[in-house]
Order: structure tokens, then sequence, then C-alpha cells
């Protein structure tokens, strides 16, 4: 790995479940071609917020919905009408300060290193749910479609 440029690959989607499954199909292709980078982490998810919720002149950037709920408890009592939310639904809907300052600037960005393990696994899931064996893919949506968090 000496022939690197820079230190670290970093993946960056958007904070919904769309930018999670281009994430998923990101890793498929390094865990399937470049597998090295991973196995000497070199690989890295960054983490865009999904709301910035202001009241008054507090503000915060929230990558949950539980940082969200916890700003609407602090600064306006559980009430939601109170509180102006912006739900950031792709990199896009931020101008270039407001990246910089959450996802990209090294003193405030949040990175998850890449394992072999979270790797294997997003090769393992996509192989199942984008495969030609429909059994796998079939079982694992009717095992699973309670759990589903749809992003509507």
């Amino acid at each position: 790995m000496e022939y690197l440029r820079y230190p670290k690959v970093v993946i960056m989607t958007d904070a919904d479940v769309d930018g999670s499954h281009i994430a998923t199909l990101i890793l498929t292709f390094f865990f399937r071609h470049m597998r090295p980078l991973i196995e000497n982490g070199y690989v890295y998810i960054a983490t865009p917020p999904l709301y910035l919720c202001k009241r008054g002149k507090n503000e915060e950037y929230c990558w949950t919905d539980q940082q969200r709920q916890a700003f609407i408890d602090r600064f306006a009592d559980g009430n939601e009408n109170q509180v102006h939310t912006q739900r950031y639904k792709g990199l896009g809907e931020m101008n270039a300060e407001q990246l910089w300052d959450t996802t990209m600037n090294p003193e405030n960005r949040t990175l998850r290193q890449v394992s072999i393990e979270n790797a294997a696994e997003a090769d393992h899931v996509f192989s199942m749910l984008m495969g030609e064996d429909v059994a796998p893919r079939r079982e694992f949506i009717e095992e699973n479609a309670t759990y589903a968090n749809i992003d509507a």
C-alpha cells in the first residue's frame, strides 16, 4: 500500500436510506476489487447530518431522530411546532459552508472506519438482495419487512 497517495478513501453519501444503499454498493465494490484498502484501514464513511434544528439563537445539526427530539425537548419543551427543522434529503441541499462544517472539516467531521467485517456483511447483503437467486431474497424480505424504515 506504499503507492497510495492519500491515507484515506472517504465514502460520502446522503444521510438517508438511499445514501446507505449507495454506500453499501460502494463498499461491495471495494470489498470485491480493492480489498487491501479495507484490510489496511484506509476506507472510511463520512456521516453528514440528517437535520438542522433552529429555535431562536439556538441551532444544532442532528444526525439522528433521537438527537432531533432531544433538541426539541431541550429548547422547546417538547413542542415540535416551535422548532424549525430542515431535513437534508441529500448533500446537495447543504451549502458549501454547511457541508464543510459538518462532514468534511477534519476538526468537526465524524468518519467511521470500515472494517473487513463491515465490508463482508455489505457484500453478503448486496449479493443476496441483488443476485440472481430469488429464494434468499424473498426469505429476507419476508423476515424483515416489519422492520423496514421507509424514508418517503
